[in-house]
């Protein structure tokens, strides 16, 4: 589990192709490297990747077809800059909120404005995770746990403080770039929790099913 508060901006050293996945090569700036172990997790650009091999300033993680599909790790390139943190501990502040590093799919940044001395993002979200996002409810974009100003359909609204866009890549975020996206794991549980014995139905649940208008109808939750 993470927080979505960055610790330092790594930079990708190598990609291998793998038999159809990925090996990354990750530097990872001013990370404390002293107490990572083979095995444990560094959430990178929000995907959380389990260390194989490391160095004082280094880690290669592998990058399986399935977080392939998911993310836009297929797209990184020596020289990428990504947003990287350490699993956190029972003594770590949740400075942001609960963050697994399973992205949920790929959104895009629509437009880009000042606001003041802050940035105002607008990022348009599949249209299959648009039901988990809430005005003033969190998202972790590229990593970084976010809150989320305003929602209108899958797109939503970020105000980024000059702080957060000096310690992460947000910076580097114009129109037409793709970033990870993980919602609120509360919303995906409770979409969950709330098919009850249904959720054991073929279909129920994913991206594909869940609670829709339809499911509200059968089970009576209707307009009366």
């Amino acid at each position: 589990m993470f927080t979505g508060i960055i610790e330092s901006v790594g930079v990708i050293r190598r990609v291998e192709a793998r038999s159809g996945d990925l090996r990354l090569t990750v530097a990872v700036g001013k990370l404390d490297m002293a107490d990572v172990k083979l095995g444990d997790s560094i959430a990178t650009n929000g995907v959380c990747l389990t260390v194989v091999e490391q160095g004082a300033d280094w880690y290669v993680a592998d990058v399986s077809r399935e977080t392939v599909q998911r993310s836009t790790l297929a797209a990184f390139t020596a020289g990428r800059r990504v947003n990287l943190e350490k699993a956190l501990t029972p003594t770590t502040r949740l400075g942001g909120h609960l963050v697994s590093g399973h992205v949920d799919g790929i959104g895009e940044v629509v437009s880009v404005q000042p606001d003041a001395r802050s940035i105002r993002y607008r990022v348009k979200a599949p249209d299959a995770l648009a039901r988990y996002i809430a005005e003033k409810g969190s998202i972790t974009v590229d990593g970084v746990s976010l809150t989320v100003n305003a929602v209108d359909g899958a797109v939503f609204d970020l105000n980024i403080v000059p702080h957060t866009v000096q310690e992460t890549s947000i910076g580097e975020w114009a129109a037409g770039v793709r970033v990870n996206l993980e919602v609120d794991i509360l919303a995906r549980y409770l979409e969950r929790l709330l098919l009850g014995e249904h959720a054991a139905r073929p279909g129920a649940g994913g991206s594909a099913g869940g609670i829709t208008l339809a499911f509200l109808a059968e089970y009576g939750y209707g307009k009366a």
